[in-house]
């Protein structure tokens, strides 16, 4: 089986939905962002305020590439992993990949106390959201098999959606065998 890619923006529930995925299914859970920092020894936000945007860009890519080419995981990628039209292409190209696509509004509740995202740091954090959004989404549409909703379900009803859609579409096979 190849592996099972989520994409979203920042909050949509790709790290916990698929935490849950992997647990259900019995497969390997890797979060790009959580694989980047043991790589290089320090936070997301330390790779930004040294390299800047760019420069962490570059360790991204590189992470992607690698990441994408392992066999039966879940990945959890960054919000902005999709910017990079080579980054689009080996998600696309070498698993299922699943849009967890969240509304700013509903992001912002969400990320209202988290101090941990650095382009949420300075400014209107929801305006931010919309703008990311607005050129983000168009780019997780280009790069997904799936786009799913998320609203503001638990973590396990969104993995319910998630395996529904990929049982559905022949990806996962059914579950409890029946068919």
């Amino acid at each position: 089986m190849t592996g099972i890619f989520l994409i979203g923006l920042m909050g949509a529930g790709k790290t916990t939905v698929g935490r849950t995925l992997a647990q259900r299914l019995g497969l390997r859970f890797i979060d790009s962002d959580q694989e980047i920092e043991r790589e290089q020894g320090c936070t997301i936000a330390e790779l930004f305020a040294r390299l800047g945007e760019a420069g962490f860009r570059d360790i991204e890519a590189r992470a992607i590439d690698a990441l994408t080419q392992r066999e039966g995981v879940i990945l959890a990628t960054g919000g902005g992993a999709v910017l990079r039209p080579e980054n689009r292409k080996a998600l696309h190209e070498r698993g299922t990949v699943v849009y967890l696509r969240a509304s700013p509004d509903d992001l912002a509740h969400r990320l209202r106390h988290d101090r941990t995202r650095p382009l949420l740091q300075q400014g209107d954090a929801r305006a931010k959201l919309h703008e990311l959004f607005r050129v983000r989404d168009p780019l997780y549409r280009e790069t997904a098999h799936f786009v799913i909703d998320t609203g503001r379900p638990s973590a396990v009803l969104l993995a319910n959606r998630v395996q529904m859609q990929l049982e559905l579409a022949g990806v996962l096979p059914a579950a409890g065998g029946q068919g």
